[in-house]
């Protein structure tokens, strides 16, 4: 859905929301995969930057959070032995660059130089749970060579996207970025990732003509779930 809702930004929509299925060829023998899943799928337009998506998804999980508390929050703890807590505002955020160094600093393996693997992604929820008592972390600024082409660079430094994970008690609950919305730029980074033009011809007309800066994020239910739960796979 990632391209349809960016072209609807540029229809006038300006912010969309949808739940709906996801097939992926992802690999299923892991905890936190599957091959068929349901998404939770943001997208706004007028937007500064990546962190007015963070500052939306973090007002939205405390919402989640606070309405399954009122409304489950007995009957989890009965059920699974787990307490609901709300999360506080600020959520820490951290760049990409800034995890590295703290991992490097505490001799945690880096398998991906350009991504996190999951046991950083659990080491670094368990370093700021020590030290903020928060089970949230914003991760921003990825490398472009590991963002999708839509992502937008940074003005000062290309190498790095507007872009961002949301980590859970120690996963990957999100994905987010702030969009190229345009069209050369656009155009250029579909090249530069490998594609050919050709079958993106209808998505990029969305653009040709101006469309608003946007960006959005797509927070998937079956992992947070997981870890509200206390359960150790998504299945």
């Amino acid at each position: 859905p990632q391209l349809y809702k960016q072209m609807a930004m540029a229809a006038g929509f300006e912010r969309v929301f949808e739940v709906g299925p996801v097939f992926r060829a992802n690999p299923s023998f892991t905890s936190r995969h599957d091959t068929e899943f349901t998404m939770y799928d943001i997208e706004m337009s007028f937007i500064k930057s990546h962190h007015d998506l963070m500052n939306e998804e973090e007002q939205m999980m405390i919402d989640i959070f606070q309405a399954i508390k009122d409304k489950y929050g007995e009957e989890i703890k009965n059920v699974f032995n787990e307490e609901i807590v709300v999360p506080q505002k600020p959520f820490p955020r951290v760049t990409f660059k800034e995890v590295k160094e703290i991992l490097a600093s505490q001799n945690i393996p880096s398998e991906k130089p350009n991504d996190l693997c999951p046991e950083e992604e659990r080491a670094i929820c368990e370093y700021f749970k020590n030290k903020e008592g928060h089970d949230f972390v914003f991760v921003h600024e990825f490398p472009t060579s590991s963002r999708a082409f839509y992502s937008m660079r940074d003005e000062n430094d290309s190498t790095i996207t507007k872009s961002f994970d949301l980590l859970y008690k120690g996963l990957e609950i999100t994905s987010g970025a702030q969009r190229e919305h345009r069209y050369e730029q656009l155009k250029n980074q579909i090249i530069e990732k490998g594609f050919k033009i050709e079958p993106f011809e209808s998505y990029l007309n969305f653009f040709k003509y101006g469309c608003p800066p946007h960006g959005g994020f797509a927070p998937g239910p079956s992992r947070l779930l997981m870890k509200i739960l206390g359960m150790n796979n998504v299945r």
